[in-house]
């Protein structure tokens, strides 16, 4: 029993975040019920489902989630209440014929632009509630923006009083998991060289590398809205996020170049400088990843550097014994281009190391509620 418990607050303590969002959802609901009663809205419903759908995994998330649900809601109603007020529908006919006024432009709009998606529910709710309630369209808009603004400004305060969880910080995180991705992937690409490699295991490193980096760019989206806000003042997340995007083309340029193994003689020849250089860029990958996660000093990137130039001058030596004579041009393309890819990502990494360094050195301390899980 002890042993499960354990494990359950183990599984717990990863899952910090999504229960701080639980928690967040919970009070905001709360909240705005509370709120709406002690006001007299006349829907409290409205109210709290607005409060759940703004409260979101970030204060950047909840802040965008909350302007295009109060501009959707504003917006539909005003045009809402518009067509309502100034088309007669006393029949079926032309109640159809007014519901088709009040959805098709906000739909092509929404359409255009997704975040306005509410904008056409809230018309239809104006359009069609005076029927069941006996109100007028206009009480109906107002009501409807009451109760929308009752919920999004509850939901949004306790985006940042409950557990607030900065994307300023996830950001930290989610970075740290796409270079732990690709230090996999870089270990088992360089490996294939000497060894071949495995196929499926690549593919399934690749696509998470790629599901990682769109959950980093929209992070790192949030986290801008956090520093145009003054949530925040960690270092701005272009460089970081452009320089993690540059490494992940210099992976996809490995690849190609490393599709089929090296020629017996080259393997013997390459084999050990290729494998110090693997060992190196996977550690330095891994241990940046570290740093950025747990606010540890950055790695130092001489190791690196200097298994790049013994790699280098291999090569060179190589191609000055003649060896690479008689190859096939395919072959000898992509053993050039190895060494140019490999080349661009010393650049790259250098890069990093920049953009590690100015995290550690201006980024807020990491708390608990922001570790991406």
């Amino acid at each position: 029993m002890i042993a499960f418990f354990k494990r359950a607050a183990v599984w717990l303590w990863s899952k910090k975040v999504e229960l701080g969002l639980g928690v967040r959802v919970t009070a905001a609901a709360m909240g705005s019920l509370v709120i709406a009663l002690a006001v007299g809205l006349k829907l409290p419903l409205w109210a709290v489902l607005t409060s759940i759908i703004v409260t979101q995994m970030s204060v950047g998330r909840s802040l965008k989630a909350t302007r295009d649900y109060l501009v959707g809601t504003i917006g539909g109603a005003i045009y809402g209440a518009a067509v309502a007020v100034l088309i007669p529908h006393s029949g079926e006919g032309a109640l159809l014929a007014v519901l088709v006024l009040a959805v098709a432009p906000l739909a092509f709009i929404a359409a255009i632009n997704p975040s306005l998606n509410v904008a056409t529910v809230t018309a239809i709710i104006v359009l069609l509630l005076p029927m069941m309630n006996h109100g007028t369209p206009l009480e109906s808009a107002i009501d409807r923006v009451l109760e929308v603004a009752v919920g999004a400004f509850t939901g949004l305060a306790v985006s940042f009083v409950v557990l607030p969880a900065r994307a300023h910080s996830q950001v930290r995180a989610r970075a740290a998991r796409v270079l732990e991705l690709m230090a996999s992937v870089l270990n088992e690409l360089l490996s294939g060289l000497t060894r071949g490699r495995d196929n499926d295991t690549l593919h399934k490193l690749q696509d998470g590398i790629g599901t990682a980096l769109t959950g980093l760019n929209a992070t790192g989206a949030e986290a801008e809205r956090e520093r145009a806000a003054r949530l925040t003042n960690g270092p701005d997340t272009g460089p970081l996020l452009r320089t993690v995007l540059r490494l992940r083309h210099d992976l996809v340029m490995i690849g190609r170049a490393s599709v089929i193994p090296l020629p017996a003689d080259l393997q013997q020849r390459l084999a050990g400088p290729l494998a110090r250089v693997t060992d190196t860029v996977v550690e330095y990958l891994r241990t940046s990843g570290v740093a950025l996660r747990t606010g540890d000093r950055c790695p130092t990137i001489q190791p690196m550097e200097a298994a790049l130039e013994a790699y280098t001058a291999e090569v060179a030596a190589v191609r000055g014994e003649g060896l690479t004579r008689g190859l096939p041009g395919d072959v000898i393309e992509r053993f050039f281009a190895l060494g140019f890819s490999l080349e661009q990502m010393h650049q790259n990494l250098r890069d990093l190391e920049r953009c590690v360094t100015v995290w550690m050195e201006r980024s807020e301390a990491p708390k608990t509620t922001d570790e991406a899980a």
